[in-house]
């Protein structure tokens, strides 16, 4: 911040200018390819409707290093491309004039997103004009303190860029040692799901029957979204007239969904460690056993549990899995110190890339709120 200040009094002391980005910039719109023009192999990433790009081509129509704005999907969406690329008509590509640094730009615009996503044109389908990021009003600081902006900011980027990697990184380890501890050979009793435990299946309430307070409940989409290996406090409750008529899970019972839009979202599982009963959804089961709570829905993320229940799942719009499925699939029973020894192994790796307390998590959101404090700060100026 002292460098940028002193550039400040260096270059522009009675204030900085500001222009309306359409007086200063083009916002050029892209041009559509259909699906078949698209390949996984092209040399150039096509945008269209996001962050993400569509596909790729074997022509660019935009040069490395400039910005997008997203006009149509994740509208409002600020993106910059470090690779020469193809602009869809999903995305307008602001062309900068030599006294206003690409970057710099895309800095500032990022903090644009919100007036961008709130100018959505409603209709067939959802867009923005051209005119609401023409009107956009843009500091134009002298090039050295643009120059020296980015260079903040990119340290920023880079660090949380190095982070998330670090994290990714930890997540396959993760993986790679929740299937390795979960592995067992004879060495230990395996039984199926249905000889050591039993399945109860919940009933159907629907989200308009959610509340602020009341039972505490479990909504099966909650399971992909909300809750990890393990719970002791529901995210929605029920009125008790509406919960007396349904089913819950009691503490120590593990609930598993048993519905998804994909295969891969059937199984997920979360230990009920609460202090009362918990109402439980249609698309999920409570199951009741004698076993570490936690072992249990650890063990229901592996490979080899997945592997299991995946030839009994039905495919369609949803796919789902019955008890009946489920109870054939075969779990390791170690000793109740060996299942206690491997969960408090896991649940350390677990708190390391899950836990927005503490680990990585928790670093990298202090980063990100870091960032964005100073990036604010940095692309707020006094007005010439």
């Amino acid at each position: 911040m002292n460098k940028v200040e002193q550039l400040i009094q260096q270059y522009c002391p009675d204030g900085v200018e500001y222009k309306e980005l359409g007086e200063m910039c083009e916002v050029l719109r892209g041009k559509r390819l259909t699906k078949k023009e698209l390949s996984d192999d092209g040399d150039y990433p096509v945008f269209h409707g996001g962050l993400i790009p569509l596909g790729r081509y074997d022509k660019y129509n935009r040069k490395a290093n400039q910005t997008m704005v997203i006009n149509t999907g994740s509208i409002g969406e600020v993106v910059w491309s470090s690779v020469d690329f193809w602009s869809s008509d999903g995305t307008f590509v602001v062309k900068t004039p030599d006294k206003i640094d690409d970057k710099f730009l895309y800095y500032f615009l990022k903090t644009q997103e919100p007036y961008l996503k709130s100018q959505k044109r409603e209709g067939g389908v959802p867009t923005i004009d051209r005119l609401a990021v023409e009107n956009i009003s843009i500091p134009i600081p002298p090039l050295p303190i643009q120059q020296e902006i980015v260079s903040i900011l990119d340290t920023f980027t880079e660090l949380e860029a190095e982070l998330e990697a670090e994290l990714e990184a930890r997540k396959k380890q993760y993986e790679y040692y929740r299937n390795e501890l979960l592995t067992f050979g004879d060495e230990v009793e395996w039984k199926t799901l249905g000889e050591v435990g039993e399945f109860i299946r919940g009933k159907r309430f629907v989200k308009n029957d959610i509340v602020s307070n009341g039972v505490p409940c479990i909504h099966y989409g909650e399971l992909y979204t909300h809750y990890k290996i393990w719970a002791k406090e529901a995210k929605s409750f029920l009125e008790p007239a509406t919960a007396a008529k349904l089913r819950v899970a009691r503490p120590g019972d593990v609930v598993i969904v048993t519905a998804g839009e994909t295969i891969e979202d059937i199984g997920n599982a979360v230990a009920w460690l609460g202090e009362s009963d918990v109402v439980i959804h249609d698309a999920c089961f409570a199951y009741h056993h004698s076993m570490n709570p936690k072992y249990v829905s650890y063990y229901l993320r592996t490979n080899l549990f997945r592997s299991q229940i995946k030839k009994h799942i039905s495919s369609g719009k949803i796919s789902s899995v019955s008890a009946f499925g489920l109870k054939q699939a075969k779990i390791p029973i170690p000793p109740l110190s060996e299942q206690e020894r491997i969960v408090g192994i896991l649940d350390k790796f677990d708190a390391l890339v899950n836990d927005i307390s503490i680990g990585l998590p928790a670093e990298i959101d202090a980063r990100r709120k870091q960032y964005e404090y100073y990036r604010n700060k940095l692309l707020t100026f006094k007005r010439a």
